[in-house]
């Protein structure tokens, strides 16, 4: 029998390729558990966000109670949530939707409005008073219009005629009653300088302190108040800010507003005013020359309170809501009132452009453009001195200059769509 005989380094070596080996398969086994667990974080985070993005389908195509956090079942381990809540912000919806699985959540914020329709849009709705409309000089309507039964007809104001080929560049339908507002939107513009009943002291914000102010929509409502007028020079406020006065509120060109909200009896917009933000007033607003309101701005004016108050003042009124020489306005115009009388309530001046909607329950003096459309209940042109009943002078309106994209006011029985989505 023969036996060799083995150095000992030789023993050290074979250890040394067990370690070897034993660290790199533990290496392996490693490298595979995080990646598994790497695989399923990123799964879980991709999931959860989708969730959120179901979460604001869900509100889209539901009617959810207001002011209420629902559970949406996602028919799926008890470990995956999603919650869904819906406010109103101005004239528009505010979703919030939170999925979480497991420690994962994300969050997303949607401003919600109506879609407009794919087809057939409403360029023009004239509520129906037993009058014909009349076109004067350039006006130009194109799209669908809703008319009077006693359909249209061409004018003269001072030797000016009608000077287009057609009267409509469209579809001709005829018209009812002013198609109604949701019943949210109506109830928002009601009760909107209501919001300071629930406010917390220390949700108030001081101009004297700062200047600039930005406040996520994920954060309590901040609150900007003046119980005198309010003049806005040289400030800064972004997001979900509310700017109120018991009088009037001034905004100049040097301010920088964005999303938030302007409450007043009567709201001053200076000229050269740029921003993105909501107006409610019930007595005034004057939007000045060569202002840019960006999408989705609203200028919102209900006289209906303010007539309460001054019944008598109201017969004397003329008009309630300008929009200057020059200005743009992306997003929607409303005047509500209950009076009716045969003077403007709204005027649209010469090169003055609305991007969106027009919705007026009295009269509308256009001499501007419309990019959209407009529902009212009556036009008036006053021009040489007399006012001309349901008469449009060098006016326009054209739906097909509205992108199929807006998003603006709610009407009954509207579908639902995303405006923008908020931070």
């Amino acid at each position: 029998m023969m036996f060799f005989k083995l150095k000992a380094g030789a023993l050290q070596f074979a250890m040394f390729i067990i370690v070897v080996i034993a660290l790199l398969l533990s290496a392996f086994i490693i490298l595979i558990h995080t990646y598994n667990t790497f695989k399923v974080q990123t799964n879980h985070t991709i999931e959860t966000i989708n969730n959120t993005d179901k979460g604001i389908f869900y509100a889209l195509q539901n009617n959810l109670q207001l002011n209420d956090t629902i559970l949406v079942d996602l028919q799926d381990e008890d470990y995956k949530t999603l919650k869904v809540h819906r406010s109103i912000w101005g004239v528009f919806e505010k979703v919030v939707s939170v999925s979480s699985i497991k420690n994962k959540s994300f969050k997303k914020t949607a401003l919600i409005g109506a879609k407009q329709p794919k087809i057939n849009r409403t360029a023009l709705y004239l509520e129906d008073h037993n009058k014909p409309l009349v076109l004067v000089g350039n006006t130009r309507i194109e799209g669908v219009a809703y008319i009077p039964k006693q359909g249209l007809r061409t004018g003269n104001i001072s030797g000016h005629s009608y000077y287009g080929e057609h009267l409509i560049y469209g579809k001709n339908k005829f018209s009812n009653k002013l198609p109604g507002l949701n019943t949210s939107v109506l109830k928002s513009i009601e009760d909107i300088d209501k919001k300071l009943i629930s406010i917390n002291e220390d949700q108030f914000l001081d101009l004297k302190q700062r200047a600039s102010y930005q406040n996520s929509f994920y954060e309590p409502l901040k609150v900007l108040y003046s119980p005198s007028d309010l003049k806005l020079i040289g400030v800064t406020l972004t997001g979900h800010i509310i700017i109120q006065s018991k009088t009037k509120i001034i905004v100049d060109a040097s301010s920088k507003l964005k999303d938030v909200i302007l409450i007043a009896p009567k709201i001053e917009i200076r000229n050269n005013v740029e921003g993105n933000f909501q107006v409610f007033a019930t007595e005034e607003v004057i939007v000045g020359k060569h202002c840019k309101l960006n999408y989705p701005s609203a200028i919102i004016l209900n006289e209906n309170r303010r007539v309460s108050q001054n019944p008598i003042n109201n017969q004397q009124k003329t008009i309630s809501l300008k929009i200057n020489v020059g200005s743009k306005i992306r997003g929607c115009v409303v005047y509500l009132g209950k009076t009716k009388n045969y003077k403007s309530q709204v005027l649209i001046d010469d090169k003055a452009t609305i991007i969106g909607e027009v919705y007026c329950n009295q009269n509308v003096e256009l001499l501007g453009k419309v990019y959209g459309s407009v529902f009212t209940s009556g036009f008036v042109a006053n021009q040489s001195g007399s006012a001309y009943q349901n008469h449009i002078y060098n006016g326009l309106i054209n739906i097909n200059e509205l992108p199929e994209e807006y998003i603006g006011l709610a009407f009954k029985n509207s579908k639902k769509g995303i405006a923008k989505w908020l931070y």
